[in-house]
């Protein structure tokens, strides 16, 4: 069994798309020599600063989160400034499980991400290892 390596990196002033897609090769365990696609890796990413991430273009106004509540009539629809807003973490979150493989195996991965809407963080024991994207 491999050791847990903790990884952590600074979403202040990074693009939201590429952000996501180094988070996802990591957590996939794409950088190790023994990587397997049907196993999760050992790698654990914590990420500060996920209120002060960015976008390109016009999408803070133009991109819809939706969710649903079972119920008819149920949809709510949410911009992406008024999601940054109210839950920060949602948005990476939501954008790397859509990088991640369906299934249970998607979902084990997801586990290992652990997201902070400012710099503060309960990891410091771990001896995280800083990323730079």
């Amino acid at each position: 069994m491999n050791k847990q390596v903790w990884y952590i990196i600074d979403a202040k002033e990074q693009k939201l798309g590429r952000l996501s897609t180094s988070i996802g090769y990591i957590l996939r365990g794409k950088n190790h020599p023994t990587y397997n696609p049907c196993e999760t890796s050992n790698n654990y990413i914590i990420v500060i600063n996920t209120k002060e991430i960015k976008i390109s273009g016009r999408k803070k106004q133009q991109k819809l989160y939706k969710r649903h509540s079972s119920q008819p009539g149920g949809l709510k629809v949410e911009t992406f400034e008024n999601l940054q807003n109210r839950l920060p973490n949602r948005i990476i979150k939501n954008s790397v499980k859509n990088m991640l493989p369906k299934g249970k195996l998607g979902k084990r991965i997801l586990k290992n991400l652990k997201l902070y809407p400012d710099n503060r963080h309960p990891h410091e024991a771990q001896n995280p290892i800083k990323v730079n994207t």
